[in-house]
């Protein structure tokens, strides 16, 4: 890994124009369990693959409430998500005390993406190594956001980063015309989907590794909201029966389909 005393710091810049210790970072995020979000019309929605680092231990947290109207997952390492959860956090409530209203969700993300760069700019400092997926509704509609290493945020219709995303990518690329007008039982289920080509051949979706987050609009062009929630566990099992089902019937036609040829 060593580059020619050009990856020291991140600082530097290669001959290449390049900051190798941001790269690393961005490795840091591919190192991570996959996390998939998604928004339509009326809502956006995160799903996401927890770990256990061995057989005794938890599964670690992968979705964080930053406020009533705005969440997000994670992809890389837990603590540096952390700080930067705690820091957006603290800015949403300061706009609440200060404005008495919620943040728009672009400020919030700029906000990190701000605090992220400084990283790459000031020497003794380093990137975090952590990619978020920020999901959240404001008066202009449900969004979605990720998050990069290197300070970079994009608004995106749907989005997969993590271990094994492009699988996911390449899901969410081929219905990306369904999403808008998708209800939120119906979004949760391609994010579901999405999730499930990610997987090795072993592993399932199952109630104690799979996490949803959902925010939205209660009823389409009114400004009520259903606050952002995590649902964990038993909540979550409705939705993977139903994709597991679907998958089902899908093989079983696909099976009737060629006893044509006998």
């Amino acid at each position: 890994m060593f580059r020619n005393n050009y990856d020291n710091d991140s600082v530097t810049f290669s001959p290449q124009g390049r900051i190798f210790q941001v790269e690393y970072a961005a490795e840091a995020v591919k190192q991570g369990s996959v996390v998939v979000g998604l928004v339509s019309k009326t809502h956006a929605v995160l799903v996401a693959i927890k770990r256990n680092a061995e057989e005794l231990s938890s599964y670690q947290k992968k979705l964080f409430t930053v406020d009533e109207h705005v969440g997000l997952a994670i992809a890389g390492l837990t603590s540096d998500a952390r700080v930067l959860s705690n820091y957006m956090k603290q800015q949403c409530l300061s706009e609440r005390l200060t404005y008495g209203r919620a943040m728009p969700l672009e400020t919030l993300v700029s906000l990190i993406g701000e605090k992220a760069q400084l990283n790459t700019q000031h020497y003794g400092k380093r990137p975090y190594g952590v990619g978020l997926l920020i999901a959240g509704v404001d008066e202009t509609g449900p969004h979605l956001f990720e998050f990069q290493p290197s300070g970079m945020t994009q608004e995106m219709l749907a989005c997969a980063i993590g271990a094994r995303s492009q699988m996911a990518r390449t899901y969410l690329e081929k219905n990306l015309d369904k999403f808008p007008d998708c209800g939120r039982d119906e979004l949760v289920r391609h994010g579901l989907k999405a999730l499930k080509e990610t997987l090795v051949q072993d592993r399932e979706l199952t109630v104690e590794n799979t996490s949803v987050g959902v925010v939205g609009l209660k009823e389409p062009g009114k400004k009520a909201l259903e606050f952002f929630k995590v649902h964990d566990g038993a909540e979550v099992k409705e939705w993977i029966n139903s994709v597991a089902d679907e998958n089902e019937g899908g093989e079983a036609g696909e099976g009737e389909g060629m006893q044509v040829d006998e």
